[in-house]
């Protein structure tokens, strides 16, 4: 007997532990499927107080998507319509900017041109008292603007003060279907240099490109700035048409990569460029990426352009929209994307993260190096690395709490509501009597306005007096200190050249709309005169144009 139950135990182990020596991924996957299906119900039928499941799920949902990488997202029905900006640029609503405190009413902060809002005759600085006879004082701003949206070609009436005879209006505005360009601004910089400004690659962006590089050859471009810093990227098939205009039809733009890198996508240019031997300058910086970094990657690895500026992002994931039940939709990432020397961008490895969770970048030791059509040496895993590095712009402290602050916006909606208009765009500059206004006016508002030697001597400060060393180091931290705590006027009035530009911006835009405080903004554009400056040498052009 004893024999018996020896090799029955045997056996029993070997039933249980056999699957475990060998069992597939799949098997794993069932098993914990099994445990989360056991801990909901235990929640259900055990948990002390009543159990919203709905919630827990999605945040569950949230969080392991969200441990795969920062793009694989769950949209539900309900966000339906932040999908379709994301996609498309566009939505229904009156096409404004908008901002409230809590407590009064809805500031208009900047209408779109050509938009509702526009032409129903909202300003900046009107005040909205209430959207379709509901007081907007007790709402946050967020449920303000879901009131504003709608369906193109309803109507939402508006309780309105104006901001500068102070009257109160009832004011009907129908809604249409708002697109926000991707070209910000498209000019000419001199006689012979054009320049565009691209912030995204949502629908149509492409065609918009196209025709404004048509347009601006017709007004004299022999030579072209393409401005992608701070362009975060958009779809994959805009950045291909938008390549298509600078290179030869059947050109390879880029290529994806899935999980079976046997199977390749090949992207190639399917519409006749506009010119491909027009030279060519492409700015980026640290926050270029996705299909902005395709673009930029392709002019370099093909050699038709110079690219210039601060290396990009790096990210090379491509994501593709797939329906889910309940019409909700997974944004998921699909592939890798690859420039056409061969190279993936990406700059950050989601697949092998850290003990705490971190994600690291790809070294540079393990960052290989392909060839562009010319033989020059191009790196991957970490974004576009410009041929020609630019100084980045840099601000003083002052200048950021200003802006985060919303100071040079409160100002902005103050001088409008004083002034029923501004010399153009070119001419239009802030004034010293108006800047003494300003100081005046930011004077008495509540913010930072340490410099950065005052905010650093603060820090001394607390470490010091954290690591209780006050009495070895004496009065002399504190009399440094307060060598350099200066009162708000002194530090505004200092950083004037740098705060103006600012300011100039703001106002320009309020009475002439965005592409012309763009126009303005690159009068002090530091890092584009110096891109500029050296494209004028000619040394790298010769070796890529």
């Amino acid at each position: 007997m004893r024999r018996f139950n020896s090799f029955a135990l045997a056996a029993v182990i070997m039933t249980f532990s056999i699957p475990t020596w060998g069992q597939s991924q799949n098997f794993k996957n069932g098993e914990v499927l099994e445990i989360e299906h056991a801990v909901i119900k235990e929640l259900i039928n055990n948990y002390v107080d009543t159990v919203k499941l709905d919630e827990i799920l999605t945040y569950g949902i949230e969080a392991m998507l969200n441990r795969l990488d920062p793009y694989t997202v769950y949209i539900p029905e309900e966000d339906q319509e932040g999908l379709e900006m994301m996609i498309s640029g566009t939505y229904g609503g009156i096409g404004a900017i908008i901002f409230k405190r809590p407590g009064e009413g809805v500031i208009i902060n900047e209408p779109y041109q050509g938009s509702p809002a526009v032409k129903a005759g909202l300003q900046p600085g009107d005040m909205i008292l209430s959207i379709d006879g509901q007081d907007v004082f007790d709402l946050e701003s967020a449920e303000c603007s879901e009131r504003m949206k709608g369906k193109p070609g309803t109507s939402v009436n508006f309780k309105i003060k104006k901001v500068r005879s102070g009257d109160t209006v009832n004011v009907d505005v129908v809604r249409e279907r708002i697109h926000l360009p991707d070209i910000e601004y498209a000019g000419m910089l001199n006689d012979s240099t054009g320049y565009i400004r691209l912030t995204g690659f949502t629908t149509g962006a492409a065609q918009d490109m196209r025709d404004e590089v048509v347009r601006l050859k017709k007004e004299g471009m022999r030579r072209m700035v393409l401005d992608l810093r701070g362009n975060g990227g958009g779809a994959m098939n805009e950045a291909v048409d938008i390549a298509s205009i600078f290179l030869p039809r059947n050109t390879l733009v880029v290529s994806a990569k899935g999980r079976n890198n046997a199977k390749v996508a090949e992207y190639r240019t399917m519409i006749e460029p506009v010119d491909t031997a027009m030279p060519l300058l492409v700015l980026i910086d640290g926050a270029s990426a996705s299909s902005a970094e395709i673009v930029a990657g392709a002019i370099q690895d093909l050699d038709r352009g110079t690219i210039m500026g601060t290396r990009s992002y790096g990210k090379g994931l491509v994501q593709t929209i797939r329906p889910l039940p309940y019409n909700g939709q997974l944004k998921v990432t699909t592939a890798r994307y690859y420039t056409p020397s061969g190279r993936c961008v990406q700059a950050l490895d989601y697949s092998n993260r850290k003990q705490d969770g971190s994600v690291g970048y790809v070294p540079d030791s393990l960052r290989k190096e392909f060839r562009t059509a010319k033989g020059r040496i191009v790196k991957d895993g970490g974004g576009i690395t410009p041929d020609v590095e630019l100084a980045t712009q840099e601000y003083s402290r002052i200048v950021y709490s200003l802006v985060l602050n919303g100071i040079i916006e409160e100002y902005t909606l103050d001088y409008v509501s004083k002034h029923d208009s501004i010399a153009s765009p070119d001419d239009f500059r802030l004034s010293d009597e108006d800047f003494e206004g300003f100081i005046k006016f930011a004077s008495g508002k509540d913010f930072d306005y340490r410099s950065q030697a005052k905010a650093l001597m603060d820090e001394v400060k607390k470490a010091i007096e954290d690591e209780g060393l006050a009495k070895l180091v004496g009065t002399q931290v504190d009399s440094l200190s307060k060598a350099v705590d200066l009162d708000k006027e002194t530090i505004i009035r200092s950083n004037k050249d740098e705060i103006v530009p600012f300011i100039e911006e703001e106002i320009v835009v309020r009475y002439y709309f965005q592409p012309s405080g763009v126009k303005v903004r690159l009068r002090t554009d530091t890092q584009l005169h110096e891109a500029l400056e050296k494209w004028d040498d000619g040394a790298l052009l010769s070796e890529n144009a």
